[in-house]
């Protein structure tokens, strides 16, 4: 007899169905598995048969093959089991098929019959809810997840029995209520303010323009002035997710296996630190089985790096195409795909191997060969797709004393920066472009208006400090960000004068190098 159900596979953060046919025919008693399954797929076999075989159930010795559809897409991970366990018992006439085939199927069996919790539960159910059926059955520790996706019934079961009688009509069972409130908790990041970092003014309104226009930043200074502070506390003046970004931002920590029961929805914008020993596959994601990297992780949060020049240059390099696109994509032999990757970098490093080039109180011990050799591993492509370059000098003692007047609190500058998004947000409104960082070139000539006489300042600046074309684009987009923080339409000298000074650090450096 032949049965059909229905289950889901991932391809990148979206769920595609696939359609789980199982064929018992007479002949010796076999099980094969067969469209493009993965390892895991291939082991269904054996979960499935003692998970049935502990239910009670006797199965007919005969031949049995299960086809997974479309046979050209490889199929992963061991979300198939649970389909094709019922597929089984209804093509032994132990389901019925008709009700079977009206709900998806999704997760891993144990070899009780228990069900496990399975990666990228909520693109799946996404992918679910447009295919029209009466509801969805996944693991219970899935089913907040799976909850997300509004308008789709979701059913939670523990084992393959409850699924069974759930199927026959002998158990009831209520769908799981999605979480209305889930998505009214949403923050902007972890509670570190900015008033803990003393002094370092200067630097506190770099970061205030970087979040107020999405624009990356790098901070050079010594040992121990506050950069690693003032990165930890980028997130906090960020505006806090809307609904639409927490979603997609938690699809990738979905399919990166990186959600728990307890916690199914990011409900903060992420902050990604990885260790300068990081792989260029684990910054950009990849693999022999491609899963999100860092950048992805990041996704409508901070990646920070930390000591930048002690990455890798070749992992730095693979950085530059997500910076401008907002995108991962990941190709293969067999496949293609698509990560989003739309994050804002903050870097920190020490202007030489020591650190102390820099430092009034400490002498630096490096050659000039190796300060030229250490800032060069930070390419001029890469450097250039950094906005905002700024000094972090080493805080006096009076300020590390709190002597003096207390900083402004991440508060008070996150409510200057969401004005500024606020103002970004209707100027882009309907664009696929929420922030200045984003604009293209076009959109660039037609919100940078420069006040009379502020056109001439720029083009005598940029000829004498020799800014390239990508610079001159991004002096105008940090300076319409400055603009915005005062509020005004049109973009005067003095704020192009501000974005300038944020891309000195090149020429002072690098030059001096």
């Amino acid at each position: 007899m032949l049965a059909r159900m229905r289950g889901l596979g991932l391809s990148g953060i979206d769920g595609y169905p696939v359609d789980v046919e199982v064929d018992m025919a007479r002949g010796l008693p076999t099980f094969t598995v067969v469209g493009l399954p993965d390892n895991a797929v291939k082991e269904a076999r054996e979960r499935v048969l003692s998970a049935i075989s502990n239910l009670g159930v006797c199965l007919p010795g005969r031949k049995t093959t299960v086809n997974l559809a479309p046979a050209d897409r490889r199929k992963e991970g061991s979300g198939f089991d649970l389909p094709i366990a019922v597929g089984v018992l209804a093509a032994a006439e132990v389901v019925p098929s008709e009700r079977a085939m009206s709900v998806v199927l999704v997760g891993e069996l144990a070899l009780d019959g228990s069900l496990r919790p399975v990666r990228g539960m909520l693109p799946m159910a996404l992918g679910a809810r447009a295919l029209g059926h009466d509801g969805l059955v996944v693991p219970r520790a899935n089913s907040a997840e799976a909850s997300l996706a509004f308008g789709q019934k979701v059913y939670a079961a523990d084992s393959l029995g409850q699924v069974v009688g759930f199927l026959s009509g002998s158990l009831e069972m209520e769908p799981v209520p999605p979480p209305e409130d889930a998505l009214s908790g949403l923050s902007a990041g972890p509670g570190l303010d900015l008033a803990d970092v003393r002094g370092q003014e200067q630097a506190k309104r770099a970061l205030e323009v970087a979040a107020a226009g999405g624009h990356n930043i790098l901070m050079i200074g010594p040992p121990g002035s506050g950069k690693t502070m003032l990165a930890r506390r980028l997130p906090g003046i960020l505006p806090p997710l809307t609904p639409e970004e927490a979603l997609e931002t938690t699809r990738i920590h979905s399919v990166a296996g990186m959600l728990s029961e307890k916690r199914p929805l990011v409900s903060e914008r992420p902050f990604r630190a990885p260790h300068h020993t990081v792989s260029d596959a684990g910054l950009i994601g990849g693999g022999a089985h491609p899963r999100p990297g860092e950048a992805s992780l990041a996704h409508n949060g901070v990646l920070f790096l930390d000591e930048l020049p002690e990455f890798r240059r070749n992992v730095l390099e693979v950085l530059r195409q997500p910076m401008e696109d907002g995108t991962v994509t990941i190709s293969r032999a067999a496949t293609s795909l698509t990560y989003p990757a739309r994050f804002m970098l903050a870097a920190a490093m020490n202007p030489c191997p020591c650190g102390y080039l820099t430092d009034p109180r400490k002498s630096c011990t490096c050659g000039s060969a190796q300060i030229e050799s250490y800032l060069h591993r930070i390419s001029g492509p890469l450097l250039d797709r950094i906005d905002i370059h700024i000094e972090v000098p080493p805080v006096k003692y009076e300020e590390m004393a709190g002597e003096g007047l207390q900083g402004e609190s991440s508060r008070a500058v996150a409510a200057r920066v969401a004005a500024a998004r606020a103002l970004q947000i209707e100027r882009f409104g309907g664009s696929g472009i929420f922030c200045n960082a984003g604009m293209g070139t076009r959109q660039a000539r037609v919100h940078c208006r420069l006040s009379p006489g502020t056109a001439a300042f720029l083009r005598e600046a940029v000829e004498h400090f020799g800014f390239s074309a990508r610079a001159y684009d991004r002096i105008l987009k940090v300076s319409r960000t400055v603009a915005d923080l005062s509020g005004s339409p049109v973009i005067e000298r003095v704020h192009v004068a501000e974005a300038v000074q944020y891309r000195a650090l090149d020429r002072d450096y690098w030059n001096r190098a």
